[in-house]
Order: C-alpha cells, then structure tokens, then sequence
C-alpha cells in the first residue's frame, strides 16, 4: 500500500572549514522521497495511515500551525490514500492563506482555526471529545505527528546508515524524529538536536516520555540516553529568521545545490558549521545531518523578509 522508497541520496558536503577541522559531513537527502510528503514527515506517517487504515477510519484529523510542514504532508497524503483530512490550525484565519494552509486546503484539507490559548488544549482528553462531537470520528494524529506510530517510522530512517557516522543531527520542533532516531540508534552513536524553538529545553523530558510510551506500547526497551539538544540556534522562535540566517542559507544552496528550509534544516545547518568553528567535534569525526524537507514555504518567508528590509 505505502510505496515509497526507503533509501535515500547521501551527498558529503566540502568546505574549507571542515578540512581545517578535520571533520567529515554529510548530509542525508530525506527531502528527495517525494515531491509533497518528503523527510521526516514520510517515515512519521506512513505507520499513522497504515494503522489508520487498519481500523477502517476514513478521517484523520491532526494539529499544526500556520508553517506546518505536517499539516501540508497529512493533506497531500490523504489526497493519495483516499482518506479525509481535517487540520486543527493554531492562530487566526486571514484573508489571504499563506502557500502551505492553501497548499492543504488545495489537497482537500478542512482547516479549523483556532486560537493560540485554546490551541493549548490539543493534547486535553475533553477537548479531543469536543472535536469528535464537531467533526465525527477520526484518526488521531498528534502535532507534529508526534506518536508511537511516528517514531517507529522514524527509528528505521537511518537503517542504512547506523554504524557509518560518530555523530547524526537533526532538527526539532517535537522531537518526535529525535526519538525515532535514538530508537533506531545504537546506543553509543551520539545525536544532537537543533531546536527550532526558543527555550527548547523541554525537549528532554518531551523525547524520554515519547520514547518510553514506544517502549510500553511495543515492548522495547530503549534507555534515549545518546542525545543532546542545541537550544541556541532558533534565530529567536520558531517561524523566526534573521538575515543571518537568510544569506547562510541561500549561500548554502549556491555552494552546494542543496536547499535547506528556513524553519528547521537551515537553522541546524548554521549551528553545526558553528560547532565545528568552535573545536565541539573531535578531529576525524563523521557527521551525518539528516535533511528533513519542508520546503514550501521558502519562497514565502524569502518574500515576506524582503517586504521587511525595504
């Protein structure tokens, strides 16, 4: 049924830093899955719709904000498994939708808005009975698609590559990969996490309980004791950038002819070129940074910060 491919593309990425450094990077080309449902979003869903399938239900409902790489990849995703898609949206609905809302609604998405204090209740068990009172029944699946299901997709994301690097990198806005990955990790790899949050450092109790209920629900026994989290690179909130970060990574795109999202991926990128500036990895390490997609918005946030220079 959920036919995409499972290897993808691994580029190592030259500069001179590095060299002087002696590091080694490369960088995983998870983006490259698919068009539409690429990265992370892929390995979160394709166990979520599987199971959503499984019990028949023929609507998924899910959360995410105005950016939402999720919400786009769960719309296109329902399109192409014939399954009805409502989007529980943080914030107030404008006029005009930016790419990715018009993006899911375009796919068949129903977009609920919501604002940010009731937004908070997303994980209340009331408030989820309040939208199966509104909207039927339907498939559950959290923010970010953030669930067992989720990271079991994730935990097989580096089944090639496992034993190959010193240190693997990702980005956060759950922490649901970050999980997944240190499922399918062994333990003694390390793994850092670059937050996409400001005061991201919640993430270390978010990642243990998500990979505990892992354990409880299949049986494992993973301890999640081979990660960090970088909580200094967020450009100063999620959905926030800076002309820093914009030139780094349209600089990036002309060097390498690989782009990276303005949200997660650039912001990760920046921090690991910073690490190594700063001595953090050992001489003759191996850094696999994974790439994972969601890049419709780019062009978005490029115009709205040109907007904002003028």
């Amino acid at each position: 049924m959920l036919l995409f491919p499972e290897k993808t593309i691994i580029q190592q990425i030259n500069d001179p830093l590095f060299e002087e450094h002696k590091i080694s990077l490369f960088i995983k080309r998870e983006d490259l899955l698919h068009e539409h449902i690429s990265g992370n979003k892929w390995h979160k869903l394709k166990y979520n719709i599987q199971e959503a399938k499984n019990k028949k239900q023929k609507t998924i409902l899910t959360f995410g904000g105005a950016y939402s790489n999720h919400i786009a990849a769960t719309a296109y995703a329902g399109k192409l498994y014939n399954i009805n898609t409502i989007g529980i949206i943080r914030g107030e609905k404008h006029d005009t939708l930016n790419h990715t809302l018009k993006f899911a609604k375009d796919n068949g998405m129903q977009l609920n808005f919501i604002s940010r204090q009731e937004y908070r209740n997303k994980k209340n068990t009331e408030y989820v009975k309040s939208l199966r009172d509104a909207f039927g029944d339907f498939y559950l699946i959290p923010e970010g698609g953030n669930n067992v299901f989720a990271l079991k997709g994730c935990a097989e994301m580096l089944e090639q590559t496992k034993n190959d690097y010193d240190y693997y990198t990702v980005s956060c806005g759950t922490g649901a990969t970050l999980a997944g990955m240190s499922i399918g990790l062994n333990e003694n790899k390390k793994i850092i996490g670059f937050s996409a949050l400001k005061g991201g450092d919640f993430f270390n109790e978010d990642i243990k309980n998500a990979i505990a209920q892992y354990n409880s629900f299949f049986g494992s026994n993973c301890k999640g004791e081979n990660f960090k989290i970088m909580t200094e690179y967020h450009f100063g909130a999620y959905a926030k950038i800076t002309s820093e970060l914009l030139d780094f990574v349209k600089n990036f795109k002309i060097k390498h002819n690989i782009p990276l999202d303005y949200i997660y991926t650039g912001k990760m990128m920046f921090g690991i070129y910073d690490l190594i500036k700063n001595n953090y990895f050992k001489e003759g390490s191996k850094i696999l940074a994974i790439h994972t997609g969601g890049l419709q918005g780019n062009e978005e946030i490029e115009n709205q910060a040109l907007c904002h220079t003028k």
